[in-house]
């Protein structure tokens, strides 16, 4: 069976199976490429400063300088935290249209779009453009599909955005704003006229926008799933929602590999690399190094109750590159969870741990009832 097939099958039980038949503490890849194995190694690569002397490849040729990259990820960070009360304030709202029987991933990146929706364009943005968004959000750009006829519809919708985002730069261009509004501005605050067309504009906000809608939208399905899974009794779930978020993002990691470009010549693993080579990290792996964490194939959303039998966390990858916004997306992701916890009880069918490879691992698709408990006055559940 070829590399292909399997990784379709089940992506995360291929790249374990491939690293338990590996000794080496870097494995090459069947589809090219290397991987950091060894959880010591690996820590090293993504933390070790004389790895990170250029900027992240994240942003590639959009957003070279490093610099920059930090300046937006600050920039960035700052307006998602300043809109938590927003994002808080919309929640219930967003979860009561949901149905009694919703169809997940794609409900869960509705509810999170629903609540970000203010932060990603402001309202009255003229043009059409939080039109397009919406159905960026709910048409497989936000979150890129698996099923290939899904992602050529999503592809027309991403043209039509990014066109009327670069007409909305150019208008607020010439009518700049002080403090950033919505994300667009925050693009813009490090993005100099004379140095980046609208249309690089327009590209790094839809970047943003993948890259905050994806993982979170995603880590909250899986959040959902497992903590189902797991509890199947008609009552209120025995964890904290943050324990349960914290064991989701272990258990299932959304980001597939955490990359580094080497700048120079380095000897790893006992293997020498040249300058310019691409070496990868994989959360996964390091989630479930049974040298580090204490039954690490089993959900245990209790684990996290104490401080002993943790290894390694890197859901958000670590270091110099780690995610700017990490500590404000387990914020929304451990409210969006209390809010759909709240006064109900929930349910899952179909549910497959498998991850289905997009860009990060996704779940698959499954179906979530939600019944609301009607507790009296008195309850206090825990958050």
């Amino acid at each position: 069976m070829g590399y292909r097939i399997r990784l379709r099958r089940d992506p995360l039980a291929y790249v374990e199976e491939l690293s338990r038949g590996s000794t080496a503490g870097v494995m090459r890849l069947p589809w090219g490429g290397w991987c950091v194995r060894d959880t010591e190694l690996a820590q090293t690569l993504l933390r070790d400063p004389e790895y990170h002397t250029d900027g992240s490849v994240f942003f590639g040729e959009l957003l070279p300088a490093r610099g920059a990259q930090a300046e937006l990820g600050r920039a960035v960070r700052s307006l998602l935290r300043d809109g938590v009360p927003r994002y808080r304030a919309a929640l219930p709202e967003a979860v009561a249209a949901l149905p009694t029987a919703s169809r997940w991933p794609d409900a869960g990146t509705r509810v999170v779009y629903h609540c970000l929706a203010d932060v990603l364009l402001r309202p009255g943005t003229p043009g059409g453009s939080r039109e397009l968004m919406r159905q960026a959000a709910h048409e497989g750009v936000a979150v890129r599909s698996p099923h290939v006829w899904q992602r050529a519809r999503a592809e027309l919708v991403r043209a039509r955005l990014v066109t009327a985002v670069t007409e909305e730069a150019h208008r607020r261009r010439r009518q700049p704003a002080g403090e950033p509004r919505d994300m667009l501005d925050a693009v813009l605050t490090v993005c100099p006229e004379a140095e980046m067309p609208g249309r690089t504009v327009a590209d790094l906000h839809l970047m943003m926008f993948r890259a905050i809608m994806a993982p979170v939208s995603a880590s909250l399905a899986w959040s959902v799933l497992l903590a189902c899974l797991h509890h199947t009794r008609a009552a209120p779930w025995p964890w904290p929602t943050d324990h349960v978020v914290r064991e989701a993002l272990r258990h299932r990691p959304v980001p597939w590999m955490l990359g580094r470009t080497l700048p120079r010549a380095v000897e790893l693993g006992g293997i020498v690399f040249p300058p310019g080579e691409l070496l990868s990290v994989c959360p996964y792996l390091l989630h479930h190094d049974e040298r580090h964490w204490d039954s690490p194939d089993a959900f245990q959303p209790e684990r996290w109750a104490g401080d002993s039998g943790h290894g390694p966390y890197i859901p958000f990858g670590t270091g110099p590159f780690s995610c700017a916004g990490a500590a404000v997306a387990h914020t929304l992701l451990t409210d969006s969870l209390a809010a759909l916890t709240d006064h109900a009880c929930l349910a899952v069918t179909g549910g497959d741990t498998r991850a289905a490879m997009s860009e990060g691992n996704v779940p698959r698709p499954f179906i979530l009832h939600r019944t609301p408990d009607h507790p009296p006055a008195h309850d206090m559940r825990r958050r």
